[in-house]
């Protein structure tokens, strides 16, 4: 199993690039969910990893994904401009996918 990570910045990109982790930067929503889709279509892949800028570009899409697809698990992880509140994200999905609210 693999990693993949879509950025939205170099810096990132290259950091886990040096860690063995493979990926691509994007900027624009079109370019985001062709990398996604190329990802979920590889069966190698098993995390897809997105620094939160490039997942707020295509976030209805990745949310959409997350309740659908049991392989790859998508994460969020934080950028270097800092990081947005991750339990708040975590649990609108719940609410979003179980109805419950947490």
């Amino acid at each position: 199993m693999r990693m993949y990570l879509i950025s939205d910045n170099i810096d990132t990109q290259v950091g886990l690039r040096l860690a063995g982790i493979e990926g691509c930067v994007v900027h624009e929503p079109e370019a985001a969910r062709a990398e996604i889709d190329k990802a979920i279509k590889n069966p190698e892949i098993g995390i897809l990893v997105f620094t939160e800028k490039a997942g707020a570009l295509v976030k209805d899409y990745l949310d959409d994904l997350k309740l659908r697809l049991h392989t790859p698990l998508i994460i969020e992880i934080p950028d270097r401009h800092g990081s947005r509140d991750i339990a708040q994200s975590i649990n609108r999905m719940v609410q979003e996918s179980i109805g419950l609210r947490l």
